[in-house]
């Protein structure tokens, strides 16, 4: 008798089953990085541009800006 661990029925088929579950969790995963990376890029970009417009209108309106910004 063998004192390893029994062999279930269809374990190869549940082991590949959970590795093929587990490539797609992860192929989700980095989609989902790779999609919040780019919206925060583009959210940094729209923030700037709206730094911009009010430090444009500030000027406009004669007021000096306390913030600077880092170079």
């Amino acid at each position: 008798m063998d004192a390893r661990t029994p062999e279930v029925p269809c374990g190869d088929l549940l082991q590949n089953a959970a590795e093929n579950l587990l490539e797609e969790v992860e192929e989700h995963f980095q989609a989902l990085t790779t999609t919040l990376n780019l919206r925060m890029e583009e959210m940094g970009s729209r923030i700037e541009d709206l730094q911009r417009n009010v430090d444009a209108l500030m000027a406009q309106a004669g007021i000096q800006s306390s913030i600077t910004e880092p170079s």
